[in-house]
């Protein structure tokens, strides 16, 4: 537990506590649009257009080698 020497440490560490709890709710809202923007199909096909394309890139240089 912290112990304090005046009530000036008490008044910042109260408004430091009540920024980072409106902050809190922000960084949500930013995630929560990240994680749909991420669930969009075209996402989906991005991601699996450069699966196929590794996969694909592997298989090719594995058939130049033999």
């Amino acid at each position: 537990m912290k112990q304090y020497s005046n009530f000036n440490e008490i008044d910042m560490d109260l408004k430091r506590l009540n920024l980072e709890r409106q902050i809190a709710p922000e960084e949500m809202k930013g995630i929560k649009g990240e994680f749909q923007e991420s669930l969009r199909p075209a996402q989906w096909i991005q991601s699996g257009l450069k699966f196929a394309s590794k996969f694909g890139l592997m298989l090719l240089v594995k058939k130049l080698i033999r």
